[in-house]
């Protein structure tokens, strides 16, 4: 696959959608510092998998969204879209249906990550797999950042050992070793947690039997409750019954009490009715009296309250008439005052219009003024500004001069006193040089222990090929040693298990008949279809329960139809089932059944393989779960071949157990002689180490020396150019300074002329205060004038509304005078109908007083009728409740019978009538005393409910726990195997990881070397691997030689020298396992132009020999004069990334042509 562009939205400061397209070749990035080239980088990072904000320069991880600026406000979704070109179909199987690949990464803020490959959601670790498959991800050494080169200078050994596994195509490897091993771990959890449930289920087992007795002894106890319930029962019925028939006597004997005491009190609410039929005719003329009466009593009371009402009008219009006397006595008087101050604003108005006839002119010449006191200011203020700049420029040449004199003079001095310094430091320097003859004898001791350690490095390669072979041997027979002993272990946990079940246990009980029959292997089913529940009685005649032999002539029983086989044919058994298994045929299939049932005789029956069941009646039963005793005897059939097998088993696992143990045995001293080997080379390589580390401290010290003294002599040439250029700068310094001429007449003039300007502003100040004055004063008094204006007409709307509100008050007097004089005539019409109406009342009251006499008589005669009619209701009354308490008697005696008919139904499933089949009592025999039967039935009870609580299922659920213990001894097996299966894997995987792993680090050393020579121009380097035996967890040591100095580590060469080793060292890993896209950040910043040339030209020979794309992000012009295409990464607006490109390569072919 290849990367072929890379779109950003909202990541970082690329707010907006931005595309940059990855072309074969070398695509260069530049750009200024901070305008955001590493965002790209860590944009490709993010897309491909990283999971830690550190990485991407952020606290969290939702710091890589667009943040916002001062103009753009901030967003709350970034995403990452990466598209790859699949034309050859080397991606994983479930994205490998298309030419393209897009890879997009999206987060919304505090809400996380989604990946998306073709628009399909994935987990982020299918994402970082199908990279690590590529040799490609976010920590992969292809993407070699800033830092990146430092990283791998400091790094320790251990740590270098990452570029191994990348170059050998192994860390998707190390991925799916780590499940793998979670995966075991798992399982062996499993497996603990298995064997712990078959205990559990053991010892399940053993209680289940034991319920199984208590379950027989319970059932039965239940028959004998039943019966004594039953008799019970019958008791308590006739009983009922008997109560039922007295009630039912009782309730006719009130009826007829009822009906005598019903006639008394018809005929006593007759009389009553009579008496009060005549009351409503006395009840209306006495009410038409009263109410005669009532309506002359209101109309007197109205009549008062009328002579009261005219008092209060006259009162009233007395009051209003004073109020209109006042009211025009004010309006008067405000007029008034109107006229005089319409009169007054008059006389001021005249009174300024007088004043302000002069004001324009005197106004006219104070301005005039103004603008003249004005301009003069303004022609001496701007001649002092330039004499002041004069003076200003004169004074800051000469303090400039006077301080950098000083300055000069001060530099000066110390320059001589470093000279000095610097001097003896020179001579000393040269006495303590290294002597030559030193560096030789260290150079002889680092090249002998260097032959010594690589005699001994060859022997523990030797020793270590042994032990390779010695342990894959050992490695295969402890593999195949463990599959026959967990074979073994599986069919002996499966035969103690089925002995469990089938245990018959406790002796004393009757076994039921299963136990004693053996059945063909497939038959079971059949077996438990045709008996069912009577495979479980017992043999034993003494048992309640159990099979008879019963002896007859063979020949009584009819044949079997043509097509069956009898069932006795395949079971043996005990005696007592010939009769019944020889009357029991087997079909191969349903449709021989259907077309034999007809032929069946009676008592015969015929049944499949698989449990399907005809009787000779018409019966059918389908096949579905085997019976209990099916499954007992199959598991009777699988105990039998288990324990064949556990014997083959178990000799063979003691062979292969020997086997192994002496594979065992050869590795484990082949190991010790690799051990001895990897002992001898590791003293001869810390012997090596000790010799180039000496060699490396006296180079150093040469080293140091030698700089020192160089960087030293710089320092003396440089100081003398210093003082020299500082004795020529003093003096152009004092040359100038004199030629600056005297500056005291410049001061005199200018403080002349400020003080002239002072007073012309004064001047200025005293013209513009006069023309403010008059301005105002102008402006007061046409103010003045409107608001007078305004006042006048004021006052004549007062004035012409109070003569308005005069006429009015007349005519409300005059009207007012009228309505008195009406009231004063009412008084004597009231007095007249007053007497009239007091006549009327008198002659109303006496007519009433007689009606209400008649009224009392006829209402006495009827309070006698009503007594008598009480009298004769309160017997009925008496004799209805008698009837009610006869009628509850009977209902309670028919409710008593129906509750204990439904006690018969909910206790007994039976009716009332079945009580004396039930209870096994006779026609004529008389039942018990009901005490005895009651004490007889709580005995019972008692008796059962102390035996506690009882498992009526235990049968059935024993069955069901010994299909759960098959089914968990078979998953026991799966599980061994399983494990078993993953311990492969994992020594696989450590397999070929080391053969991986060494074969990569010697074409990485290969390309190392190669590559070391090519960029130094010369010299030597190699790689070794360190600190431990097997190469998964070795480090990786770098050696190298550059041109003219001694084989040395990495860590003692120089700064330059380090990045070029390190350089050389990821390329080497790169062209081992090429990645398809190469980034470099800015690793080309330590180099000078020489070393940048070089890794260049090595960069695009790369890029030609391979598919592989590189993206280049680089300062340095030679840099970018070299790569295909430019992208040049700007900030147009702070905080905000643009992206513009051109293609060199279409540049120079564009120019060629022009």
């Amino acid at each position: 696959m290849q990367f072929s562009k890379i779109k950003l939205t909202g990541f970082k400061s690329f707010v907006n959608a931005t595309e940059l397209d990855i072309q074969p070749g070398l695509t260069g990035v530049v750009g200024p510092n901070g305008c955001g080239k590493s965002n790209i980088v860590e944009s490709l990072k993010w897309v491909m998998g990283e999971t830690s904000a550190k990485q991407m320069r952020g606290g969290e991880m939702d710091d890589v969204i667009f943040s916002g600026t001062a103009n753009r406000p901030a967003r709350n979704i970034a995403e990452v879209l990466l598209t790859m070109d699949n034309s050859e179909r080397d991606a994983p199987g479930e994205f490998n249906e298309t030419d393209t690949l897009e890879i997009s990464r999206r987060i919304e803020r505090e809400k996380g990550s989604t990946y998306r490959v073709n628009s399909k959601e994935v987990r982020a670790r299918d994402v970082q797999l199908l990279f690590a498959d590529q040799v490609s991800g976010a920590r992969s050494t292809a993407l070699v950042g800033q830092g990146h080169i430092g990283e791998v200078i400091a790094a320790k050994p251990t740590q270098r050992r990452k570029l191994l596994e990348e170059a050998a195509g192994i860390t998707g490897l190390h991925s799916r070793r780590h499940e793998a091993e979670l995966r075991l771990r798992g399982a062996d959890t499993n497996l603990e947690r298995l064997d712990d449930i078959l205990v559990t289920l053991e010892a399940q087992m053993q209680s289940l039997k034991k319920q199984v007795r208590q379950a027989t002894r319970y059932r039965n106890l239940n028959d004998h409750v039943r019966k004594a319930e039953a008799t019970l029962f019958l008791i308590l019925w006739n009983n009922a019954a008997e109560e039922l028939q007295a009630a039912e006597q009782g309730l006719a004997e009130v009826e007829r009490e009822v009906g005598e005491a019903t006639g008394a009190a018809t005929r006593a609410a007759t009389e009553q009715a009579e008496a009060a039929s005549g009351l409503p005719e006395l009840r209306n003329d006495e009410a038409a009296a009263a109410a005669a009466l009532q309506r002359l009593t209101i109309a007197r009371e109205n009549l008062e309250e009328e002579g009261e009402r005219l008092e209060a009008a006259r009162r009233d219009g007395e009051a209003r008439l004073e109020q209109i006397t006042e009211d025009t006595s004010r309006e008067a008087a405000l007029a008034g005052d109107a006229e005089q101050a319409i009169s007054r604003l008059g006389s001021e108005e005249a009174e300024i219009g007088g004043v302000g006839k002069d004001e324009e002119e005197l106004i006219a010449e104070a301005e005039a003024h103004l603008e003249s006191r004005r301009g003069e200011t303004q022609s001496a203020e701007s001649s002092l500004s330039k004499l002041t700049e004069k003076l200003a420029g004169l004074e800051a040449r000469r303090t400039d001069l006077s301080r950098r004199r000083f300055e000069l003079t001060g530099r000066m001095e110390r320059l001589r006193q470093s000279q000095d310094e610097l001097g003896a430091q020179v001579s000393e320097l040269r006495t303590a040089a290294v002597d030559p003859a030193e560096i030789t004898e260290a150079e002889e001791n680092a090249a002998a222990a260097e032959e010594a350690a690589g005699a001994t490095r060859a022997a523990a390669e030797t020793a270590e090929t042994a032990r390779r072979e010695s342990q894959g041997s050992a490695d295969e027979a402890v593999e195949t040693a463990q599959g026959r002993i967990n074979e073994a272990a599986r069919l002996e946990a499966e035969e103690k298990a089925l002995a469990e079940l089938l245990e018959t246990g406790d002796p004393d009980l009757w076994p039921p008949v299963v136990d004693a029959i053996t059945v063909d292997a497939g038959l079971e089913s059949a077996l438990g279809a045709a008996l069912g529940d009577d495979l479980s009685a017992a043999t034993d005649e003494a048992a309640p329960m159990h099979w008879h032999q019963v002896d007859a002539p063979a020949g009584d029983a009819p044949a079997l139809p043509g097509g069956a086989e009898p069932l006795s044919l395949h079971v043996q058994g005990p005696g007592a089932l010939n009769r019944r298994l020889a009357q029991i045929g087997i079909v191969d299939d349903l449709d021989t059944g259907w077309r034999l049932l007809a032929e069946l005789r009676q008592g015969q029956r015929l049944v499949t393989r698989d449990g399907a069941f005809w009787r000779w009646d018409g019966y059918f039963a389908a096949a579905e779960a085997p019976t209990g005793a099916a499954v007992r005897l199959e598991q009777r059939n699988r105990l039998e071949g288990v324990r064949e097998k556990l014997a083959d088993a178990g000799g063979v696992a003691i062979d292969a157990k020997e086997s192994a143990d002496a594979a065992r045995a050869a590795a484990e001293q082949a190991a010790r002689h690799e051990a001895d080997a990897r002992s001898k080379a590791r003293n001869a390589g810390d012997a090596l180490s000790e010799a180039r580390g000496a060699l490396a401290q006296v180079r150093q010290r040469a080293t140091e020396s030698q700089s020192k003294l160089s960087a030293r002599e710089e320092t003396a040439a440089r100081l003398a150019s210093d003082i020299e250029e500082a004795e020529a700068a003093l003096a152009e310094a004092a040359k100038e300074e004199g030629a600056l001429s005297d500056i005291e007449p410049v001061r005199t003039e200018a403080k002349e002329l400020r003080e002239d300007v002072a007073a012309r502003r004064t001047q200025l100040v005293e013209a513009q205060s006069a023309f403010e004055t008059l301005n105002r004063r102008a402006d007061d008094r046409r103010r003045r004038l409107e608001t007078i204006t305004r006042e006048a007409a004021s006052w004549e709307q007062r004035k012409s509304g109070a003569i308005e509100r005069q006429g009015q008050l007349a005519e409300r007097r005059e009207a007012l005078e009228q309505e008195l004089a009406r009231l004063s005539d009412l008084p004597s019409d009231i007095e007249r109908r007053r007497a009239e109406l007091l006549d009327r009342t008198e002659k109303a009251e006496a007519e009433r007083n007689a009606f209400a006499d008649k009224l009392a008589a006829g209402e006495t005669r009827l309070g006698e009728a009503d007594k008598r009619l009480r009298e004769a209701e309160a017997v009925l009354s008496g004799a209805r409740e008698t009837r009610v308490r006869a009628e509850a008697a009977v209902e309670q005696a028919k409710q008593a019978a129906g509750a204990l008919g439904e006690r018969i139904a909910d206790r007994l499933r039976s009716k009332p009538g079945e009580l004396r089949e039930i209870s096994g009592l006779k026609e004529d025999a008389e039942p018990p005393e009901l005490e005895a039967a009651e004490r007889r039935v709580e005995r019972l009870i008692r008796e059962r409910e102390n035996m506690g609580p009882v498992n009526l299922r235990a049968e059935t659920e024993a069955g069901e726990l010994s299909e759960q213990v098959e089914t968990l001894v078979s998953e026991r097996a799966d599980l061994l195997q399983a494990i078993d299966k993953l311990r492969r894997g994992i020594n696989e995987l450590n397999r070929e990881g080391r053969q991986r792993l060494l074969a990569s680090f010697k074409e990485v050393d290969t390309h190392f070397q190669e590559l070391f020579v090519r960029l130094f121009g010369g010299g030597r380097a190699h790689l070794s691997l360190t600190e431990s035996d097997d190469p998964l967890e070795a480090g990786l040591e770098i050696m190298a030689s550059p041109p003219g100095k001694r084989l040395q580590v990495l860590s003692l060469l120089s700064g330059g020298e380090q990045a070029l080793t390190a350089l050389s060292l990821l390329f080497a890993v790169f062209l081992t396992n090429p990645a398809p896209i190469c980034v470099l950040d800015e690793v080309d910043a330590p180099l000078d132009d020489a070393n940048v040339d070089r890794f260049c030209s090595l960069v695009e020979e790369i890029a030609h020999s391979l598919s592989t794309r590189f993206l280049v992000i680089t300062h340095h012009r030679m840099t970018m004069a070299r790569v295909d295409r430019l992208f040049g990464v700007t900030m147009g607006e702070q905080g905000v990334s643009q992206l513009v490109s051109v293609d060199l390569g279409q540049a120079i072919e564009m120019r060629a042509t022009a």
